[in-house]
């Protein structure tokens, strides 16, 4: 009897304690509600980037080279040095490029005072002719005198000039702000002008370009947002992952799209100028181009796993208020890595399914589960092991290692 009495007592106990909480549980999913996970669609405002690889180019890049022969006996800069232009960089030895200016100088007061002679000898000749004191033929070949030592004190000007210039070559200033190079040449080596290497290069690195290139399927995309305004340019480091995870390492923008579309590549060639203040960019680094072709304003969002495709185009399961998964068409206007943009049949708010599209079908029921890694709501967090509790103190009644 006694024994009797503990069964029944032991299998009431095992329907109130497991087998009822299951059959409510059971009830409130309806039979065959399958597990997901869902998210609510959001609005907001999406930039629509295009992405293409680029190569960091110096705005302006001059080559310092020497425009006279002769010694180098000065130079006036460190190499990596800022400069800017009219700064004198290097002198080359002025004294026969002096001594010609000196030359043609003292050729030309010769030639001054000759032709003042000339003039007085022309005046004197012309009153005598008209007193028939003289021939008017003597008159005439004065004036001609006059006249060709006029086109000589010309000549002597024009080497003046000339002089004048060969010896401002001498020394050599920067003709753009920038930084120089390193040094090809030493002082005391003889320069000539028609020296390949030069003397330095001098780049100009704040503002710097970036040249890029894209596909010839996104003209029409960068020809409406040149159309808009100057579109946004990112500059992102060249690195593994997501270039929405990626800092930007310079934000400019796009200056140039090139007149014609490479035939051999089917690319289309863009330039884009950052102001570099940081000189994070340097000439001839590769990076990763981001062009902001538009923004979408107040765009329907979703995760991209939420997305599914199947023969009759891209839809996304919709989570009613009575756990019922319902297939919707859907119309993707722009989908990267992060994010997906519904340009038709999904409003924001509404659930959609992120994991567990595979099992559904249309108006099977669903349970909503949290995320995977993430507790259910109500559950308590684990308690701490009771030796992190005690941490270092020592238990009341117990001796420490060191009590005697």
């Amino acid at each position: 009897m006694l024994l009797l009495v503990l069964a029944v007592a032991g299998g009431g106990y095992w329907y109130l304690a497991v087998r009822k909480p299951a059959e409510q549980a059971q009830g409130r999913r309806g039979p065959g509600a399958i597990p997901v996970v869902v998210t609510a669609a959001t609005q907001q405002d999406v930039p629509i980037y295009l992405d293409g690889l680029g190569t960091v180019q110096a705005s302006a890049t001059i080559t310092i080279k020497p425009m006279v022969d002769g010694k180098l006996i000065e130079v006036d800069f460190r190499e990596g040095q800022d400069v800017k232009r009219g700064d004198v960089l290097a002198r080359i030895d002025p004294r026969t490029y002096q001594a010609a200016l000196d030359q043609a100088l003292a050729k030309k007061a010769q030639d001054d005072a000759t032709l003042a002679n000339a003039r007085v000898d022309a005046a004197r000749y012309a009153k005598l002719a008209a007193s028939a004191y003289t021939s008017a033929q003597q008159a005439d070949a004065a004036r001609s005198q006059v006249a060709q030592l006029e086109g000589l004190v010309q000549a002597d000007q024009a080497a003046i000039d000339n002089a004048r210039v060969l010896l401002s070559y001498t020394t050599i200033t920067s003709p753009i702000d920038g930084r120089v190079g390193i040094r090809q040449v030493d002082v005391g080596n003889i320069v000539h002008a028609g020296d390949a290497a030069g003397l330095v290069v001098v780049t100009t690195l704040k503002p710097i370009s970036v040249l890029f290139s894209l596909p010839q399927q996104a003209l029409p995309q960068v020809a409406e947002a040149i159309q808009a305004g100057t579109p946004e340019v990112l500059a992102l480091p060249q690195e593994f992952g997501p270039t929405s995870a990626r800092e930007a390492i310079d934000r400019g923008m796009l200056t140039v799209l090139d007149n014609q579309v490479d035939a051999t590549t089917g690319t289309i060639k863009l330039k884009a100028s950052f102001p570099n203040a940081g000189l994070k960019l340097w000439p001839g680094a590769f990076v990763t181009v981001r062009l902001n072709v538009r923004t979408w304003r107040g765009a329907t969002v979703v995760p991209p796993v939420a997305v599914q495709r199947g023969p009759a185009g891209t839809y996304v399961y919709v989570v009613d208020a009575d756990q019922t998964a319902q297939r919707r068409p859907v119309t993707v206007g722009h989908e990267d890595i992060g994010l997906a943009v519904i340009a038709e049949g999904l409003k924001p708010g509404e659930r959609v399914v992120v994991d567990g599209a595979s099992r559904l079908t249309e108006g099977a029921k669903v349970t909503v589960v949290p995320p995977p890694g993430t507790a259910p709501p109500g559950t308590a967090p684990a308690a701490a092991p009771a030796a992190a509790r005690q941490g270092s103190r020592p238990v009341a009644g117990r001796r420490t290692s060191g009590a005697t």
